[in-house]
């Protein structure tokens, strides 16, 4: 091997060699970058997967509450309907009942206006079929009134006027007026838990 050989072979391993030690440090190089991009990877899925699992979570709780919600109004929505037909049943019965049992409710109802006087409006059945001695029951229970002829409209019950005072003693007024305390009687009965 002459001197340019032994040159260019110098110049050949030299260059082998930095060759060898650019590809060892774009390999590392290409190695610390890809562990980094993993690295980063898999702490953006872990972010990703956690945000995810709060998501889940999340609408998972507020569909549980949207669910309870419209199962209570559900409930409460029936509850009402349940109610409203007691109530109804209630006014039913009342309006429902023999003549002798259906003037003794009136005559009760007289009993909590005692002292007052007027006259007694009846709607027309009732004025039909009331008993010979209505006045003086009446007025055994402490209401001085007279019946007068003129039919009210009203489903059942009385009306109770003297001068411009009016006591509504009609059965689906008094119903109305303790619709609190019936509602709470019927939840009580019905509803209780």
């Amino acid at each position: 091997m002459n001197g340019s050989d032994r040159i260019l072979s110098r110049i050949k391993s030299d260059c082998d060699e930095s060759v060898r030690a650019i590809a060892d440090k774009a390999r590392a190089e290409s190695d610390r970058i890809i562990a980094e991009a993993q690295h980063k990877a898999d702490t953006d899925a872990a972010a990703i997967a956690e945000k995810a699992a709060q998501k889940c979570a999340q609408l998972s709780a507020s569909a549980q509450s949207r669910a309870q919600l419209e199962t209570r109004n559900t409930l409460l929505k029936q509850r009402r309907i349940e109610i409203d037909k007691t109530v109804e049943a209630l006014e039913r019965y009342l309006l429902d009942l023999n003549d002798n049992e259906y003037f003794e409710a009136i005559y009760r109802l007289a009993a909590q206006l005692k002292g007052k006087s007027g006259e007694v409006f009846l709607n027309q059945k009732d004025l039909s079929r009331k008993p010979e001695n209505f006045e003086k029951r009446l007025q055994a229970a402490g209401l001085d009134a007279t019946v007068s002829p003129v039919p009210a409209h009203i489903s059942g019950g009385f009306v109770l006027k003297n001068g411009d005072v009016e006591e509504n003693m009609e059965f689906a007024a008094i119903i109305s007026s303790k619709r609190d305390e019936i509602e709470d009687l019927i939840n009580k009965e019905l509803f209780a838990q």
